[in-house]
């Protein structure tokens, strides 16, 4: 049996894993001014930082439309037996609802809402291959896959405030505040939901390491078979990157540990230097 895994371009998976795993990506839109691109394809988180950055306004996310989807399952669908579509929480984006009013036209199309976003989406995807190679049916993956989603322990650390204060998202007053005081609040995802997590003081580099300590201060109830280090890091700041990597091995070893940059929904809302880290708790 055949089955085909579609995922939202938020889901920040490295682009080889994609292209080794077969994965279908369907890209969010991304507004810059009156232009409209695609994430991860027409458009960089680079580009969304220096559109930002130079006073030109701030970049916005939208959903995928029903009719894209529509072409994606009319595409995919006669060349499997199944399809499953992982999405974004349905409580951050409209792709839930549109890819379910897309796939009422096919059969064999189960849609995933992963009530979170970024790489923990990613995990859940490659949960998914695993159980496709142990010959598991699209129904039992559902199901499965749908039993792990509260499992995902996401979230990440964010440099500055201002974009999520163009967005609207907090008061140019905490803005100054953290910017001052440098402060790094941290994000958390549950259910399907942000939340502000702990806040840290300093700069990014001498707080990292406090950082990734109390996200894995329960080892015993960690799956340690893969995580991610999911970035937004410009240039200069790389090698904050492999810093996170060695020190999650010193804190402990997971099978496989995964870099990727992150897309558009998190480079859009959080900026630049934004470093997160997603993995699972066990089952």
């Amino acid at each position: 049996m055949k089955i085909k895994l579609i995922a939202d371009s938020t889901c920040d998976i490295p682009d080889d894993l994609i292209a080794q795993l077969d994965i279908r990506i369907a890209p969010l839109s991304i507004s810059m001014g009156d232009k409209i691109y695609k994430d991860g394809k027409e458009v960089t988180s680079s580009d969304i930082f220096n559109f930002t950055d130079t006073g030109k306004g701030i970049c916005r996310t939208s959903a995928v439309n029903i009719a894209e989807y529509s072409d994606i399952y009319a595409q995919e669908r006669p060349n499997c037996d199944a399809i499953l579509h992982f999405i974004i929480s349905k409580d951050m984006s409209a792709c839930y609802q549109n890819a379910q009013l897309a796939a009422q036209d096919y059969d064999n199309i189960f849609i995933i809402d992963t009530r979170n976003l970024s790489s923990a989406m990613g995990l859940l995807i490659l949960d998914a291959t695993d159980l496709i190679s142990e010959g598991r049916t699209p129904e039992e993956i559902y199901n499965e896959i749908t039993r792990r989603i509260p499992l995902q322990d996401a979230g990440f650390i964010i440099d500055t405030l201002q974009y999520l204060h163009k967005g609207g998202r907090c008061t140019s007053i905490q803005a100054l505040a953290s910017s001052v005081l440098k402060i790094k609040p941290s994000i958390t995802v549950k259910d399907g939901h942000m939340s502000v997590g702990k806040k840290y003081r300093g700069n990014l580099e001498n707080i990292l390491r406090k950082y990734i300590q109390d996200r894995l201060h329960n080892k015993q109830n960690i799956d340690t078979r893969r995580i991610f280090i999911a970035n937004t890091m410009t240039t200069q700041n790389q090698a904050l990157v492999a810093q996170a990597k060695s020190i999650i091995n010193e804190i402990m070893q997971f099978d496989q540990v995964y870099e990727t940059p992150a897309g558009g929904t998190i480079s859009c809302h959080c900026g630049p230097n934004t470093l997160g880290i997603f993995f699972s708790r066990k089952t």
